[in-house]
Parts: C-alpha cells; structure tokens; sequence
C-alpha cells in the first residue's frame, strides 16, 4: 500500500511552474468547491486544486505527483453520483474544466475530436448545427463534461435507442499515471488489433489515466420526433407495459419512468402546471419517437398508445409543440433536483432485463416497508434502468447510517437474482463499493485490482474508487 506524503510549499512552486500561479488553488473557498459533488452530503477537502489546461502539462503533474507519492483526484463538473471525484485522500484534485475546445467537427467521417472538458450540451449543440447527432444525454448534460461521461459510460434518456458513451467513444488521448501518453485506438468504426483499451478507460471512473483527448462518431440527426405523457393507475402496470411495448415491435427514442411522488415534487419544485396528476395514478411513462418520416411516427405513436392501453393507463396527454415537449422534458430532466431539494437522499442507480422492472419496483417497496423507509423511483424504465431514490425523513441516525446499509444489499441481491446489477450509468465511485461483492466473485474483483496495478503501480490515482 502507498504511504502518502504530505503536500508541502515546494511541491505548490513546482505546480505553479508547470500550470501558472492563476491555476494553483489553495485557498478554503475553492478547496470546499471541490470537496463536494452531487453525492449525498459527502464532504472530503484536498489539499490543493490544479487546473491544467494541455496534455503536457497534465504529463508533468502525473510525473510529480507519482515521483512524490502525492494522491490526484481527477475532477470533470462535479455532477457525479457515486462519489468517484471525491478526493478521500486529500491531495490534488486534478480539474478538467479548462479543457474545453472542439477541436475538430469532422463532417465527411462522422466524427468530433473534443477536449474532456466540454460541456455536453454544448457539443451537441454544435454538431447538430451541421446536422448531426451525438446522442448520450445525461440529466445534467447542462453543466456535465464528456470527460466525466467518458468516466461513467453516462447513458440518458436516448440510450434506449441510440446505446450510451462507450458506443460513440473511438479513441482516446490518455496520461497515465507515470505520465506517459498513449492513444487507446484509432479513428475508425472497425478495430480487431490487440486488447480494447479504449472500452477499458470508458467507464473506469478515472483509476486508470486521464483523458485529455476524445474522438466520437456521430450520426445523422433525425428530423422530427414526437412525445407523449402516459398515466397509469399501477406503477407496476406502468412497468410491464415497457417490455409490452418493445414485444409489440416498437423502439422509443426514450422511454422513461416515473412514479407519483417523483413526478408530483418536480412539478411543485420547478412551479409548473403543464401535468395534472389526476387522483388514483401511480406513475406516468414519457414517451418519444423520432425520425424522418412524420407519417410512420404517428403510426408508431398510435401503435404505442394502443399497447399501452392494455395496462390500465389514464387520458394521454400528447405534446402539442415544441414547447410542450420542453416543458414535459424539463419535469423528468430536474427530478433529481427536485427529490434532493425535497430531503437528504441515497440514490442508488440499479439497472435490470427491461422485463424484470415491475419485479424490482416491487421488490424495492417491499423491502422499504421491512427497513422502514420511502422511495421516490424513476428512470430510464426502456433500459430497465431504475433510479431508487431512498428518502431520509424522519430515519434516526441508527438507522440511516445503520440499518439502511442491510436493506440496500437485499436491494441489489434482489437486482442480482433478476438478471440486472448495482449501476447502470453512475458508477460506484466511493459510495457503491462495499456491495461490489454481492455481483462479483473474489477472482472477477481480483482481475480488475490487477487491472489496475498494471495502469497504476503506485496507487496514486483516484485510489479507493471501486474497491480498497
């Protein structure tokens, strides 16, 4: 196990004259802006902030840091969930945020080359002022970096058509942790030369390298898209009726799940009257279609409606413009926010075969009434994709700290024995680690600890995230 150093004055004028004074942050404010992100109530202070802003210079901190035995937390928008840019061990917090360039929109290939710390939203709206479309689009695809996606393999609400990061990623720029720099792959939709690394960087949650570069492919965007909101009086019905609706030969562009409470606090938290709740509905499903053809998304738009139909559903509200459609995607885009605004939370990300939803919803409510605790539940339900959002309330502290930790393994043993596991698109980062167990034998943990002795040797990078 490393041992360590302290941070001391000689290694700040080593860090002021690699990435400039302006870039070297100590003072408390900045220090507790990065000691947090969107993880519960975590809070764990580094010792100094580096915001570099080329490939060379993140070589040269990564060569310092590992000849000083100094740990780095490499940081993107701070959006994440599960804690994996916490600096638990102090030390350097590396931001990502000055890599911000498209470096090239490359029309004839369908590719970008973008730096990590882009906005994803800005890059998807820059390419598709060409026509084209990149579609991974987290909640917080506002204020999240592709760096940090790249991290998380982040998905979205698209994924159920279009498939999430790791399908878009070609190849990567990436500085180890010695520093040294390699590309993962090559600029090309076809790859058979040697072991994937760039699939292995996608989704390591920044213990493997940094990446400093990043080329996707793209894809033509579609024309046009239609959206509407369905009521149903059981959220399990709301549940089966997913699987019924990809049987029935149907794929949604998203197709995305939220029960009452979700939905009710959302609304009450951005003041919006576009959804009445009528009484006796559980949950609603957002659907959408898109392509080039209006004619065939209105056929699919009436198959959908008359599948659902099967499952005891309410009145269909179907989005009349362009501005309905942007307010009813905004309710599912801020229910996050909503819930957190609501009460402390833990949100646990657990992802299972589409069929099996109404089997795990049920699971999680049956299991909160033995521990005593509620769940506001939504998400990606087309993925299978279920958010539990477990509410602190009036839990004791025995509880919450305690007992709590019993009923979320019943949770993912329950996840197991369906098929599914732990997360589906926010990682386990810090908070998730201890139940990697309850998915993976002490030989599939052991591989990827050796994984990780190979990129890493001295254990300066991001230590602590996934496993010890």
């Amino acid at each position: 196990m490393t041992n360590f150093s302290k941070l001391d004055a000689r290694h700040l004028d080593l860090f002021r004259d690699i990435v400039g004074a302006a870039n070297v942050l100590t003072d408390e404010e900045a220090l507790h802006r990065y000691a947090h992100d969107e993880t519960e109530d975590l809070h764990y202070l580094p010792e100094v902030v580096l915001k570099p802003n080329t490939t060379e210079q993140v070589s040269s901190i990564m060569q310092l840091c590992q000849q000083e035995s100094l740990p780095v937390t490499p940081r993107g928008g701070g959006t994440g969930l599960s804690g994996g840019a916490l600096p638990q061990w102090g030390g350097v917090v590396l931001s990502m945020e000055r890599f911000n360039k498209i470096i090239a929109i490359d029309e004839r290939n369908l590719q970008v080359t973008v730096e990590p710390g882009v906005i994803t939203e800005v890059l998807q709206n820059a390419v598709r002022e060409k026509g084209l479309f990149y579609p991974p689009d987290p909640s917080s695809r506002g204020s999240c970096l592709i760096g940090g996606n790249i991290a998380e393999n982040s998905g979205g609400p698209k994924a159920v058509k279009y498939g999430v990061v790791k399908d878009y990623v070609l190849n990567l720029e990436v500085v180890l942790p010695s520093g040294a720099v390699i590309w993962t792959g090559a600029n090309v939709l076809k790859n058979s030369t040697g072991y994937n690394l760039t699939q292995l960087v996608v989704g390591s949650e920044g213990t493997l390298g940094i990446v400093t570069k990043i080329v996707l492919r793209l894809i033509p965007s579609p024309k046009y898209d239609l959206l509407m909101l369905v009521p149903f009086r059981s959220a399990e019905n709301a549940c089966a009726a997913v699987s019924a609706i990809f049987r029935a030969g149907y794929t949604p562009s998203a197709l995305e799940f939220m029960e009452r409470d979700a939905l009710e606090w959302v609304t009450r938290y951005v003041d919006s009257s576009t959804v009445k709740i009528e009484e006796g509905i559980q949950a609603h499903l957002l659907i959408e279609v898109d392509g080039n053809y209006t004619e065939v998304l209105m056929q699919e738009m009436e198959g959908i409606a008359a599948v659902v139909a099967e499952f005891d559903c309410g009145d269909i509200l179907f989005a009349e413009d362009h501005q309905q459609k942007e307010e009813l995607w905004k309710l599912r885009r801020r229910v996050a926010e909503a819930v957190k605004a609501n009460s402390v939370y833990k949100e646990e990300d657990t992802v299972v075969p589409r069929a099996e939803l109404p089997a795990l919803l049920k699971g999680v409510k049956d299991i909160g009434k033995k521990y005593g605790f509620h769940s506001v539940c939504y998400g990606h339900a087309g993925d299978g994709n279920l958010h539990v959002n477990i509410i602190r309330g009036e839990l004791s502290e025995e509880q919450w700290n305690g007992t709590l930790k019993t009923g979320i393994r019943e949770i993912f043993e329950l996840v197991k024995e369906l098929g599914g596991t732990i997360s589906g698109e926010h990682g386990i980062g810090l908070v998730q680690k201890s139940y990697m167990d309850v998915i993976f034998d002490d030989q599939h943990l052991q591989i990827m600890k050796q994984i990780k002795q190979v990129f890493d040797p001295s254990n300066i990078l991001n230590r602590g995230k996934i496993f010890d």
